[in-house]
C-alpha cells in the first residue's frame, strides 16, 4: 500500500516524500486507518516493524486537519527509555518538517539547561510530547505541565515500561489526563499484565497483531550457554581460532561494551567500541574505519543493531542474550546481507536462559548449542522452561478486542 493511498494533509505527504517512504509495512497499513478512524488501538509488534511511523504519521495528520485547543500539551508518547525518546523525536522532526507541529523528547539525565526547556514548552504546550516515565511525573508534580486539552496518548513498548517497573508512574501520569481522548498502546509481547493495562485506559479498541520477523537463512545461528566468567576469554579464542575480517559483537551495557573492548584490545586484537557516552563525531570516525575494513572487530551497544547499513559481516556475536526476539533479528541480521553467508553466536548465562527461550519460542525452532572448548571448563546446564502454547501467536490480523 503506498502512502498516498491514506488521504494524508499534502503537508505530511511532504515530509513523508522527503523521508524517502513509499510503501507501508504491515503495522503501518493495518494502525493507520484505525487512528485516523478515532479509534483506541491496542497493537502487538516489535521495534523495527515500522510502528513509530504507524502512530507518528496519523497523529500530526490529526494535529494539522482537527481543532484543537492551542498552548496546552496536545499528544503525549511514552516510552521507557531516553535513547527511544530521542530516536522518536527525531523521527518526527523529519516527518512535520513541513508542518506547524511542535514537539519535544523530556527525559531524564540532562543537564540544566535541558530542564529549563523542558518546563518552558510544557508549561506553554507542545503539539507532541515525546517522554520517559519517570520525568515526566516529576514535571507533572510540579504543577505547571498544561494538560487539560491534551487529545492523544500512546505507549510504546509497554511491555518493557512494565518489565522496568513503570506502571505507577504511568497511573500516576494517566491520572492527570482528561478522560476523553484516544489511545494507543504498543507492546512487543502481550502478556496478561499488558491486557490489565489495555483494559484501564483504552475503550474499546481495536487490535492489531504483527507477526516477528525471521531470520535470513544463509546466517548459521550458534549458542555457547556459559558463565559470565566465561564470555571473555571465549570472544578471544572465537577471534583468534578463525579467520573472520569484520566482526561486530553486541553487549547490552556500556560498562560492557568498554571492558571487553580493553581486554580484547590487551590481546592484540584490533578492536574498538561505539556506545552512547562517545560524540556523534567519534562513532562516525569508528563506524567508518569498521565499514572500509580497516578496523575488523567492532563493539558495541544495541545503538548499532537497527538501521546500520554494512555489507560483508562475516561474524556477530551477541555477548549478552537480547531483549527480545525482534531485537535478536535485527542485531544477526547485520550478517548475510547482500548474498553473502554469515555467522552469528550468542551467549547464553545461567540468569539469560529464560530470556533465550522465549525468543527461539519466537523463532519457532532451537538454536544449536556448541560445546565449550575444554580448556574453558564445563560451563552451566541449559535448563529448559516449560511454556504454554498461546494460540493465534505469529499471525497478522486486526479485529475488535472482546
Amino acid at each position: 500500500m503506498n502512502f498516498t493511498e491514506f488521504g494524508f494533509d499534502a503537508r505530511l505527504m511532504e515530509g513523508i516524500d522527503a523521508s524517502g517512504y513509499e510503501e507501508a509495512t504491515p503495522v503501518q497499513e493495518q494502525v493507520i486507518p484505525l487512528v485516523m478512524a478515532g479509534k483506541d488501538v491496542i497493537a502487538s509488534a516489535q521495534t523495527g516493524t515500522g510502528k513509530t511511523a504507524a502512530f507518528l504519521l496519523p497523529l500530526i495528520n490529526k494535529i494539522i486537519t482537527d481543532p484543537h485547543e492551542d498552548h496546552t500539551n496536545n499528544a503525549l508518547v511514552i516510552v521507557p527509555t531516553r535513547e527511544l525518546a530521542i530516536q522518536i523525536a527525531q523521527h518526527m522532526e523529519g516527518l512535520s518538517y513541513f508542518t506547524s507541529v511542535s514537539s519535544i523528547a523530556v527525559y531524564g539525565g540532562g543537564d540544566g539547561g535541558a530542564f529549563v526547556q523542558e518546563k518552558k514548552a510544557l508549561s506553554h504546550g507542545a503539539d507532541v510530547v515525546i517522554c520517559t516515565p519517570g520525568k515526566m511525573m516529576a514535571h507533572i508534580k510540579m504543577g505547571y505541565v498544561k494538560l487539560s486539552g491534551l487529545k492523544y496518548l500512546i505507549l510504546d513498548e509497554a511491555d518493557r515500561m512494565l518489565d522496568m517497573g513503570f506502571y505507577d508512574d504511568i497511573m500516576f501520569i494517566i491520572n492527570h489526563l482528561p478522560k476523553k481522548r484516544q489511545n494507543l498502546l504498543f507492546s512487543a509481547t502481550m502478556p496478561h499484565k499488558i491486557r490489565e493495562l489495555a483494559r484501564k485506559i483504552l475503550h474499546e479498541p481495536a487490535e492489531v497483531n504483527i507477526s516477528i520477523s525471521k531470520p535470513n537463512e544463509r546466517i548459521k545461528q550458534e549458542a555457547f550457554v556459559v558463565y559470565d566468567t566465561q564470555k571473555i576469554p571465549l570472544v578471544k579464542y572465537l577471534l583468534q581460532k578463525n579467520n573472520f575480517k569484520s566482526v561486530l559483537i553486541f553487549c547490552s551495557s556500556k560498562i560492557s561494551v568498554k571492558q571487553l573492548t580493553r581486554d580484547l584490545r590487551r590481546a592484540r586484537v584490533l578492536a574498538d567500541e561505539i556506545h552512547s557516552d562517545l560524540e556523534q563525531d567519534k562513532r562516525e570516525e569508528v563506524l567508518m574505519q569498521f565499514k572500509s575494513r580497516r578496523l575488523p572487530v567492532l563493539v558495541a551497544t544495541d545503538i548499532l543493531s537497527r538501521g546500520i547499513d554494512i555489507d560483508n559481516i562475516d561474524l556477530v556475536i551477541n555477548y549478552d542474550v537480547p531483549h527480545d526476539g525482534e531485537d535478536y533479528v535485527h542485531r544477526i541480521g547485520r550478517t548475510a546481507r547482500a548474498a553473502a553467508e554469515g555467522t552469528a553466536i550468542t551467549f547464553i548465562s545461567e540468569k539469560e536462559q529464560r530470556k533465550f527461550q522465549r525468543i527461539e519460542q519466537l523463532l519457532g525452532k532451537e538454536v544449536h548449542k556448541e560445546k565449550i572448548p575444554e580448556q574453558f571448563g564445563e560451563g552451566p546446564e541449559y535448563r529448559k522452561a516449560h511454556h504454554t502454547h498461546q494460540s493465534g501467536q505469529g499471525h497478522s490480523r486486526s479485529r475488535l478486542m472482546s
